[in-house]
């Protein structure tokens, strides 16, 4: 909670997420057309895969990495034009995103521990899918996926530009085929199962709770759900949970001012970039440091593209984080809890 691990040239992977999330963003608030900010801010995604990995193993983690993102982007913005084609309603279709986005998650978790890509798990399909299929009026099916992808292009081409720099480059091999043990199976597919058990849940409660008290955004309380399940031990995915409120605390004081400064389009694209690269810097080394820059970076890219009442983006967010880390605790504990009754 309260150390920083070692710096392994952490802010070198830091700006090139900076720049593939700012490049897209920047480029779409000057021609006018921040309704397809959502699709560049998900493609940018890409460039978090294969941190410190050599070239050739980078490039096909985020190939893949990309390819699995534009898929789910596909598919979120596919779902909310059936949604509204057919009719369904607000109540209904709420719990429809809820049971599709737990599909999602437990789907594209066993896909990344099937390609070992790191970050593992599903978290940002969670948070891609949910925030895509939930946008009431979508853009244009062809310029949102035009957007998505040359994000994505653009991202890959950032991971491979250090090879430009001969110090930096590494040797180009062609990486060798992913090969899986048993236990690597047998836990991949328990993964999965973990992902599908604590999304579901969360997500059930924050929709209950969201139709009884007003609450909306359910989607964050998955994506806060799934954190703990991110660990090597135990206590570890219990400290992850934890740190993931109070960062979220504190990142929602750090919001509240920013929002005071009443930025511009062009400045809060600036913000996400810096938030963008802050989150990165500390991602790996101190993960309560780093949720004071990824809540703040999540809401102002809502409100970017939105026009929400602040306070209520800001009551939700809390809200909903808490519910889902504390689903996502629960869901570590109890094959423990399980596994020490049956001992007894």
């Amino acid at each position: 909670m309260f150390r920083i691990g070692p710096g392994n040239k952490d802010h070198h992977p830091a700006l090139r997420c900076a720049v593939g999330v700012f490049v897209p963003l920047i480029a779409l608030t000057l021609i006018g057309r921040l309704d397809l900010a959502v699709f560049a801010s998900f493609g940018a995604f890409t460039g978090i895969y294969g941190r410190n990995e050599p070239h050739s193993l980078r490039f096909r983690s985020q190939l893949r990495a990309g390819g699995l993102m534009l898929v789910v982007i596909l598919l979120a913005t596919l779902t909310a034009r059936v949604a509204q084609q057919w009719g369904i309603g607000a109540v209904a279709y709420s719990w429809f995103l809820t049971a599709s986005t737990t599909a999602v998650a437990g789907a594209c978790s066993l896909i990344a521990a099937w390609w070992r890509l790191r970050p593992a798990g599903s978290l940002f399909h969670i948070f891609a899918f949910a925030a895509i299929a939930s946008i009431p009026a979508q853009p244009p099916l062809a310029e949102a996926m035009l957007v998505a992808v040359l994000t994505t292009v653009l991202c890959l081409l950032i991971g491979m530009s250090a090879r430009v720099v001969k110090s930096h480059r590494t040797p180009w091999k062609r990486p060798p085929r992913i090969r899986h043990t048993g236990p690597e199976r047998r836990a991949a597919w328990l993964e999965g199962g973990g992902y599908l058990a604590a999304a579901g849940l969360a997500g059930t409660l924050a929709t209950l709770v969201g139709e009884r008290l007003g609450f909306g955004h359910t989607y964050w309380a998955m994506v806060a759900a799934v954190v703990p399940l991110v660990g090597h031990s135990t206590r570890h995915r219990i400290r992850r949970g934890i740190q993931r409120i109070a960062g979220a605390v504190l990142g929602l004081l750090l919001l509240a001012g920013i929002l005071w400064l009443n930025p511009v389009p062009w400045e809060m694209v600036l913000v996400i970039a810096l938030c963008q690269f802050g989150a990165e810097l500390f991602i790996a080394r101190q993960y309560l440091l780093a949720q004071v820059f990824v809540t703040p970076l999540a809401l102002i890219s809502t409100l970017l593209v939105a026009r929400v009442d602040p306070g209520l983006l800001l009551r939700d967010r809390i809200v909903e984080t808490v519910i889902g880390a504390a689903v996502g605790v629960a869901v570590v504990v109890a094959p423990a809890v399980w596994r020490r009754w049956a001992k007894r």
